[in-house]
């Protein structure tokens, strides 16, 4: 049997993990943690750390600020992280609109809408589309489940962005893709290979 953690010892783990991912619910740090939600709850008051909701929100709302060739609302999934040309990370959230009713597996275009958003909004530019993508989806994605996608800016030629994409479901891969996104805006236009 494990000892008990005390209070000042579970606070701050609950600290850590919703450092390294501030989208957990109450139940899923109370599973971690293993407490109750009741006592996540109380926790999280004495932190003055909001609820999930409002932290999104928070996060969301900062990220947002930066995002110069999409609205907020065009962006699939919720971004966390997000440095201009280099990388960034989104959530999303399945939800029952987003899967087929007969085995409530995620529809295949909220995939693809993810990782080519946060592609996009990588570049710093009013005016940015895909020139191509190169991609694959190694496994289900069911109801309730989040996905986290995590780009990179590989490399970059003139205004061209080549961006590499990978989504996960617990630490699993579920799809990869590789965009090639081009900054419109004053240079002439997509320009045809």
């Amino acid at each position: 049997m494990e000892p008990r953690q005390s209070r000042q010892e579970r606070r701050s783990a609950l600290q850590d993990l919703l450092q390294k991912d501030p989208f957990l619910t109450d139940w899923q740090l109370a599973d971690e943690l293993k407490v109750s939600v009741a006592t996540i709850r109380l926790d999280r008051m004495a932190l003055d750390i909001p609820e999930l909701r409002e932290r999104a929100r928070m996060i969301a709302a900062s990220t947002y600020s930066e995002v110069k060739a999409l609205q907020g609302e065009e962006v699939i999934g919720e971004l966390i992280e997000l440095s201009l040309g280099q990388d960034g990370t989104s959530v999303l959230n399945v939800t029952d609109q987003m899967v087929f009713a007969r085995n409530q597996i995620l529809r295949g275009h909220f995939l693809f809408a993810q990782g080519n958003s946060l592609a996009v909004a990588l570049v710093d530019s009013d005016v940015v589309l895909t020139k191509s993508a190169d991609v694959r989806f190694y496994q289900p994605v069911h109801l309730s489940e989040r996905v986290v996608a995590k780009a990179n800016v590989t490399s970059t030629q003139g205004n061209r962005y080549y961006v590499s994409v990978n989504s996960f479901v617990h630490d699993e891969v579920v799809f990869r893709g590789e965009f090639v996104v081009v900054d419109v805006r004053d240079k002439g236009g997509v320009q045809h290979d």
